[in-house]
């Protein structure tokens, strides 16, 4: 039995990335994929569980309750895709929807029922991956590094890979086939925060909004005072620090701005901060970059790294690589049980400063 499930819910809360996938003799073949918007009222609750609030012990467990049910039809698209059945699948690998990550105060919570979705589904389920590096001391995050070496390292190149999706994160996979990476700030989270807030969207579509827009004088430097950039790997970050609250505090005496020159400038923070981490972990000799997650598919995002990086560095999507931006994350979680499975480390402690190596994950039985 090869075949696994990956799904991944991020921080920009938009739903359900899933993927069915085979692992036959070291082959990683994606077989089918789905993606499942969150209902209206899940995505709501969610969103409010990221701040305290009043019965949120209850709250949580009915809204793991809700989120279960989300995994277990995406589940049931990947199979009826695939042209599988759920005793051909040996396990699904599910991150949860972060609610709290403090690795700082020793733990992380995702909320999920993987019980509940083991029951659902017949299969078994493998949850909480970030707890056990946590553990160890580590930051629990990010975990897509140990899989983006072993999907896309190739000897004698220098990549790096560049998750944007809520919280941005590189992955640098050297030449010499060291790893290194970290959460480097805010991706889509802010900018997402804004368009919302002003013109009731989810998200920038293209970044055509932020296009339209020109950098608020004086913003940037306000933006870039965040302790959290200038602070050494290993670390990782989350919506625990970039909230609305956070942003307001940034953008007092920038109240006359026009909303569209705040998001041109949110965008920019985005692609600057990427790049700035992209320079420094890389020494600069970088032989492409690959974006996957959300952000991928923002072109004024996209424009502004390129931009950042300089004209030697070719900016691209790891469809280039072979895989769509989308399914990248749910393949690591894919990939992270078919390592639990095997019982085989999935953590890479020079990434998230843990102790050593460890088996992530808990096993819910089908």
């Amino acid at each position: 039995m090869s075949l696994f499930i990956g799904m991944m819910s991020g921080t920009s809360l938009d739903g359900v990335d899933g993927v069915l996938v085979d692992f036959w003799a070291g082959a990683t073949r994606t077989m089918s994929s789905a993606h499942l918007p969150f209902p209206a009222a899940l995505r709501a609750e969610l969103m409010a569980l990221q701040a305290a609030s009043e019965n949120e012990l209850e709250r949580e467990g009915l809204a793991a309750n809700e989120l279960a049910k989300v995994y277990a039809e995406c589940v049931r698209l990947l199979l009826e895709k695939g042209g599988m059945k759920a005793a051909d699948v040996r396990a699904a690998g599910v991150h949860g929807q972060t609610i709290r990550h403090r690795p700082e105060l020793g733990f992380t919570r995702q909320t999920n029922n993987p019980a509940l979705l083991a029951e659902l589904c017949g299969i078994d389920i493998i949850a909480d991956f970030r707890s056990r590096d946590i553990a160890a001391g580590g930051q629990g995050a990010p975990l897509v590094p140990a899989f983006h070496q072993d999907m896309f390292g190739e000897k004698g190149k220098t990549r790096v890979l560049a998750n944007v999706g809520g919280i941005g994160n590189i992955t640098v996979l050297g030449a010499d086939g060291g790893v290194s990476g970290f959460d480097t700030g805010p991706g889509n989270v802010l900018m997402d925060l804004w368009i919302g807030r002003h013109k009731g969207q989810d998200y920038d579509a293209d970044g055509a909004w932020a296009a339209s827009g020109k950098e608020v004088p004086g913003l940037m430097q306000v933006l870039l005072s965040e302790p959290y950039f200038a602070q050494p790997a290993p670390k990782s970050t989350g919506r625990d620090l970039f909230h609305a609250t956070w942003l307001d505090k940034q953008l007092k005496g920038f109240e006359s701005a026009a909303p569209e020159d705040v998001m041109h400038t949110l965008t920019r923070l985005t692609a600057l901060t990427l790049a700035d981490a992209i320079k420094a972990a890389s020494s600069g000799r970088v032989d492409g970059v690959y974006l996957c997650g959300g952000g991928a598919y923002n072109g004024t995002l996209k424009g502004m790294l390129s931009a950042e990086l300089g004209d030697t560095v070719k900016v691209k999507s790891t469809e280039a690589l072979g895989v769509p931006p989308n399914h990248v994350e749910a393949m690591a979680f894919a990939w992270l049980a078919h390592r639990f499975d095997e019982r085989r480390a999935g953590n890479l402690p020079a990434v998230t400063g843990a102790r050593g190596d460890r088996i992530l994950g808990a096993l819910y039985p089908r």
